[in-house]
């Protein structure tokens, strides 16, 4: 049966723009699947890679049929500890009761994602106002993050308040999900009835990965040759675990034929890029940031795809980075420096899981993965091939979401 989505997700937004992301690709498979799907989010964020120039307070753009994206227009700031970032959280969950006045089909059921907690006043009263259900999303802990990995005093008043809501929401919320894995023992911790929870990953949309985009010859020839290729891709920084990537092609120098491939940006970069310099370290690359519909074609290069994180204490409640479907998906075998709940890599056996922030057992785990036989790796890639077709599709992820909600 046709049902009308609201998705309300201040950070979201489109390929042109953005990441696209978890909430584009989800909308575009409910679209696709005949339901009508209308995606609201801020046209002025620190994630978006240019920013959506509006004329007018909102602006509805149709992606696709059944798919359109709804801008709204927030003052301009430079970044993510930006006073002004805090007070578009005001002013989008204040702009949010004029969408019933933009002309558009009333829902039949209202999503609200975090991590801002403060749009969740806004788009709960749509909710209320439509007498439909309320659906709460979790993507990243707040305020619990602000105190724990930002320090700030749980005493602090806004984390208070921030508090509050976060214990609203789930006690409040129709349904509460998260794409975190073991979120669900912070939420009833908060309050929250367990039975409301339900696990929703990241994934990954087959269409864009099956038609990826093939690589410039700039970056082909960046890629060393007849090697054994160590590859990642993404944020170049501590909090990914490439100090301890690079500790530990410092440790493997002698193998000349194991050479570690990472593209992306970071403000962490600079620092590594001189390390790798000072310490005369010849089996390290660097390459610039590469469109992400290029991500599978590079991806095809490596040996072993590596991902990680810091042992951190938050964790303990999953993480959800997004290249870890893109990985699974590549059918290449994977090393994760991890020390949380929930590992995907683990779970599917699709490589080797290890605790994070240890570099010398990283470059024990990068040999023992090189003195594999090609057979055994190539049957790690697969594992991971099938269990993200199986599980980790937008497609499978969308009716999971739908059967969550309506239980149809």
């Amino acid at each position: 049966m046709r049902k009308v989505f609201w998705f309300i997700s201040q950070y979201s937004s489109t390929p042109e723009y953005g990441l696209g992301g978890r909430h584009y690709y989800l909308a575009q498979e409910l679209a696709r699947q005949g339901h009508l799907v209308y995606l609201v989010a801020s046209n002025s964020n620190h994630l978006l890679r240019i920013p959506k120039n509006l004329n007018q307070k909102f602006l509805i753009e149709q992606v696709e049929e059944n798919f359109h994206f709804i801008w709204m227009k927030l003052p301009a700031y430079d970044g993510a500890h930006s006073k002004r970032r805090v007070l578009n959280w005001f002013e989008f969950s204040w702009q949010l009761r004029k969408l019933p006045f933009l002309g558009i089909e009333k829902p039949d059921v209202v999503i609200y994602s975090s991590p801002s907690l403060i749009g969740y006043l806004g788009a709960k009263s749509l909710a209320n106002k439509f007498k439909v259900p309320f659906v709460f999303e979790v993507r990243d802990i707040w305020p619990l993050t602000l105190t724990e990995l930002g320090g700030i005093s749980k005493r602090h008043p806004f984390i208070k308040f921030m508090q509050w809501i976060e214990d609203r929401a789930y006690q409040k919320s129709d349904i509460v999900f998260s794409n975190l894995f073991n979120a669900v023992e912070h939420m009833v911790s908060r309050g929250m009835d367990r039975k409301k929870f339900h696990w929703i990953p990241n994934g990954i949309s087959i269409s864009e990965v099956e038609n990826k985009m093939p690589l410039t010859k700039e970056v082909l020839s960046q890629i060393p040759q007849n090697k054994f290729i160590i590859g990642y891709t993404g944020t170049i920084g501590t909090a990914n675990a490439i100090n301890n990537l690079i500790e530990a092609a410092t440790l493997l120098q002698e193998y000349s034929e194991i050479h570690f491939l990472l593209i992306g940006k970071g403000k962490d970069k600079r620092e590594l890029e001189d390390f790798v310099k000072n310490k005369g370290l010849t089996n390290v690359t660097f390459i610039e940031p590469i469109p992400k519909k290029q991500v599978q074609s590079i991806i095809q290069y490596f040996d072993v795809c590596f991902i990680g994180s810091q042992n951190v204490s938050l964790y303990r409640f999953g993480v959800a980075p997004n290249k870890v479907p893109e990985y699974l998906y590549s059918g290449k075998p994977i090393i994760h420096a991890y020390s949380g709940a929930g590992c995907l890599i683990e779970k599917s056996a699709g490589g080797f899981s290890i605790p994070s922030g240890d570099s010398k057992l990283l470059a024990e785990t990068i040999l023992k993965m090189y003195r594999l036989k090609n057979d055994e790796r190539l049957k790690m890639g697969e594992n991971g091939h099938q269990f993200a077709v199986s599980y980790l599709s937008y497609t499978k992820i969308s009716h999971k979401l739908y059967k969550a909600i309506f239980g149809e």
